[in-house]
């Protein structure tokens, strides 16, 4: 397992201090309205990096680390998707570039609709990637005897991360949850699954997921209410996959106006590592739109 982070040409790496916590990004591009990439578990800004380039030809990009995940800081504090919604409040800041097209998946759902919907001049636009909400049917994820996940139990109990997962964490990536949900074969190589374990195996490295999982299970009647007396009403594409239209039936019941939806067959639940051409099509004609409304 590779001791530093992965990297990809014409991406710059950067560090800095928000919110309380060191955040890590990564930028490309260098014209057009900026695109932030927020990723879901078991990932960090790596889940974009075949999406990057192709996103950077038209808009200036960013993918960041949430804090817990990735490169950022694992401090002893709250990792729970509030405190991430005003990480990326303040990365906007930081970054100076005016408001910016959202793009996130997976379990970051309730991260950036908190962001959209309480700092709404930051955002351009939302693009929801098999994701979902609590209060509107995610915490049905964690119900196995319906369906649901067992991993999510086991990341919300106190002390089992590290009891059940430390030292087992590309067994855990590698042989589970990514031969799980991918339906693409070979979309995800032995490179990729080294890059993500290599930051979950870091002293804390399990802080992030824990967090957004533990808010997942309690945050729904919060979300209901954000969502009833702020409803999101920029543009916003709801991209599904392996979940069918379980996104964009959850963006509809959160959004004031239309939800564009785009539906990719044959694509398991990490679109962006098994088809970043699709999306990254799906991406570009969505924020074309946008520009030109």
């Amino acid at each position: 397992m590779p001791a530093t982070n992965a990297t990809i040409p014409a991406v710059a790496h950067h560090t800095a201090a928000i919110n309380g916590a060191q955040i890590h990004y990564v930028t490309a591009g260098s014209t057009g309205s900026p695109v932030l990439l927020v990723h879901g578990f078991p990932e960090t800004w790596w889940a974009f990096h075949r999406l990057i380039p192709l996103l950077a030809e038209a808009h200036r990009v960013v993918a960041v680390d949430l804090r817990g995940f990735g490169d950022s800081s694992t401090a002893d504090d709250d990792h729970d998707s509030a405190t991430a919604a005003e990480d990326l409040h303040g990365l906007i800041e930081h970054l100076g570039w005016g408001r910016v097209h959202v793009t996130a998946q997976d379990i970051s759902g309730g991260t950036v609709f908190r962001l959209v919907a309480a700092h709404p001049q930051d955002v351009l636009s939302l693009t929801a990637i098999e994701t979902g909400l609590a209060g509107f049917g995610l915490e049905g994820l964690a119900d196995v005897t319906h369906g649901g996940s067992w991993h999510i139990g086991a990341l919300v109990a106190p002390g089992i991360p590290e009891l059940l997962f430390a030292g087992r964490e590309r067994e855990l990536l590698g042989r589970w949850a990514f031969p799980s949900m991918v339906a693409v074969a070979g979309s995800v190589t032995d490179a990729d699954v080294d890059e993500l374990a290599r930051t979950y195996a870091r002293p804390g490295g399990w802080r992030g997921a824990v967090g957004l999982y533990r808010s997942m299970l309690a945050e729904g009647e919060d979300l209901r209410a954000l969502a009833a007396s702020s409803p999101l009403t920029v543009p916003v594409l709801a991209v599904g996959a392996g979940g069918g239209s379980f996104t964009s039936a959850t963006l509809r019941q959160v959004t004031a106006g239309a939800v564009t939806a785009v539906q990719l067959d044959g694509v398991g639940h990490y679109v962006a590592l098994e088809a970043p051409d699709a999306l990254a099509a799906a991406i570009l004609g969505f924020t074309g739109s946008v520009a030109s409304a």
